[in-house]
């Protein structure tokens, strides 16, 4: 159930801040927004089972929401590597160190046709935690792709950043297309590094590349 409760949007399980308008009545202003203080702590360190439960919460709350369109005009890093993830584009030339890595990840890619929704593409760090209350999603970020895309996302984050292992994986209590979507959720956050480092001139760091590239041996195995 979906409801207002002390000002901000919520939902059994999950709560959203409430947006808060400038003086001048907009929500924002130069490309920024704001939001009420919340109280929480980032995880996902040993509350893994509590970010999906919010993650499943949240995408169901969004399940009437229409595709924006503003999504097919964004040019940023995340943007070209969501679409390079899912087959809209491609990149010509990846960089040394995740060259051989984009290879292999697009050979395991194989078709999916589960339905996309307005989903959340980066929960990991933006999903807090406090005692006694519901967890809290903040800084969203908005994107086309099926509901558990978000937490292959998530997935792949914690495997790479988080320290989390292979049952993270389980504790999603996804079905048999989760191998395919933590494919393109690796392919996405790799293309985002790319991007990243092209534009700001700098090699990929080595340590980098191996932290992928062993996420990308724990995918195989799935």
């Amino acid at each position: 159930m979906v409801r207002e409760r002390h000002g901000r949007v919520s939902r059994d399980g999950v709560r959203v801040p409430r947006p808060l308008r400038s003086e001048l009545g907009g929500f924002v202003v130069d490309g920024w927004a704001a939001a009420e203080f919340v109280e929480g702590e980032p995880g996902p360190g040993g509350r893994w089972p509590e970010l999906f439960a919010a993650s499943k919460g949240f995408h169901e709350a969004l399940s009437g929401v229409e595709r924006p369109g503003f999504l097919e005009r964004r040019t940023h890093p995340w943007a070209v590597a969501d679409r390079v993830a899912w087959g809209a584009a491609t990149v010509v030339e990846p960089m040394p160190g995740l060259r051989g890595l984009l290879d292999r990840l697009i050979t395991l890619r194989r078709p999916l046709h589960a339905r996309s929704r307005v989903i959340h593409g980066d929960l990991a760090g933006n999903v807090l935690f406090a005692d006694g209350v519901d967890p809290v999603v903040i800084d969203f970020s908005p994107y086309w792709r099926p509901p558990a895309y978000g937490e292959a996302v998530a997935v792949v984050d914690g495997l790479l950043w988080w320290e989390a292992g292979r049952e993270v994986v389980e504790l999603t209590g996804r079905g048999d297309d989760f191998a395919q979507l933590l494919v393109r959720a690796l392919i996405f956050r790799s293309v985002t590094l790319d991007e990243l480092c092209r534009r700001e001139g700098r090699e990929i760091p080595p340590a980098e590349a191996e932290r992928f590239t062993a996420v990308a041996d724990l995918i195989a195995q799935l």
